[in-house]
């Protein structure tokens, strides 16, 4: 190693050199900003200045990042259209004994990209992986939305075309969980409005618009006050967040209204039975409802 910085494996932070410790050999999937460049961890530095293998989605858009902090590792690609070429190498590579960094253009690998192949290979083959947490867009969107994030559920891209895009959100209709969907720009205005006809006008919902960037924006509403809004635009810009709300709990029907349930069911079909058949419509447990249903034929027989 000569006096040199620049020859050096490290990283450069307020013009004060870092050098990187030596990686162990690993896969290292790598989070990066998903807009501003100062989101990096110094973790994730270190490995992208220290990795022996640098692979990732756009070398363009990795230069970016590995310039901004003087890294001069050189990134290699690795994306859907090159992944049955450049995944056996970076294998061998593994193989070898070298540590190898994966990162998409933004935010977590893994993350609907195809390093999720890699990941699955690297350890069918027995490799270490080892995540580097930092940015994600989704959970970026999720905090600073304002919706519940005591569970929420990422469902990624909705399909294209209009049947697939509905079929889909009619499937996660009752998911009791906040929904997070990744969504390009010019197909925003489509979504939600087939989520307002199908999930519900009155259900809320954020579009989270270029998050960490400069114009970062979060439009909330109802969702037919959001497909009214984004049927009047000619064009939105930026990468898009979509979260729904959880659905509105149902209330639980009353005494009354379970027993006159009971005994239309008992009427038509054996106890046990209209028993199942009660607590899946109510959500009740069987064995109270079947309790119940016992309760009433004693009730009944009292009564003659």
């Amino acid at each position: 190693m000569t006096d040199d910085p620049k020859s050096q494996r490290g990283y450069r932070v307020a013009n004060t050199f870092v050098p990187a410790r030596p990686l162990e050999p690993a896969l290292y999937l790598v989070a990066t900003p998903i807009g501003n460049l100062g989101d990096i961890t110094l973790r994730a530095l270190e490995t992208l200045s220290g990795a022996d293998v640098l692979a990732c989605e756009d070398t363009r858009v990795t230069r970016v990042l590995l310039d901004r902090y003087g890294i001069v590792n050189r990134p290699y690609a690795y994306h859907e259209h090159n992944a049955d070429e450049a995944g056996p190498r970076l294998l061998a590579a593994l193989e070898q004994g070298k540590s190898v960094a994966l990162v998409s253009d933004a935010g977590t690998p893994l993350v609907s990209d195809p390093g999720y192949r890699l990941g699955q290979m690297a350890l069918e083959a027995g490799h270490k992986v080892v995540p580097i947490p930092g940015a994600s867009a989704p959970l970026a969107a999720l905090v600073g939305s304002g919706m519940p994030s005591d569970a929420f559920m990422f469902a990624g891209f909705l399909p294209a075309k209009d049947k697939g895009r509905r079929d889909r959100l009619a499937e996660l209709a009752k998911v009791p969980a906040t929904l997070i969907f990744f969504e390009s720009p010019h197909r925003i205005g489509a979504t939600v409005t087939a989520a307002a006809e199908v999930l519900g006008e009155t259900r809320r919902a954020v579009v989270c618009r270029e998050l960490t960037k400069t114009f970062e924006e979060f439009r909330r509403g109802a969702l037919e006050e959001l497909a009214e809004f984004y049927d009047e635009q000619k064009t939105v810009k930026g990468e898009i967040v979509l979260l729904i709300a959880p659905p509105e709990a149902e209330e639980a029907p009353g005494a009354l209204e379970v027993d006159a349930m009971l005994r239309q069911l008992a009427s038509q079909m054996p106890a046990s039975k209209a028993a199942a058949e009660a607590a899946r419509a109510t959500g009740l447990a069987k064995k109270d409802l079947y309790q119940r249903l016992l309760e009433m034929k004693g009730e009944a027989g009292e009564g003659a």
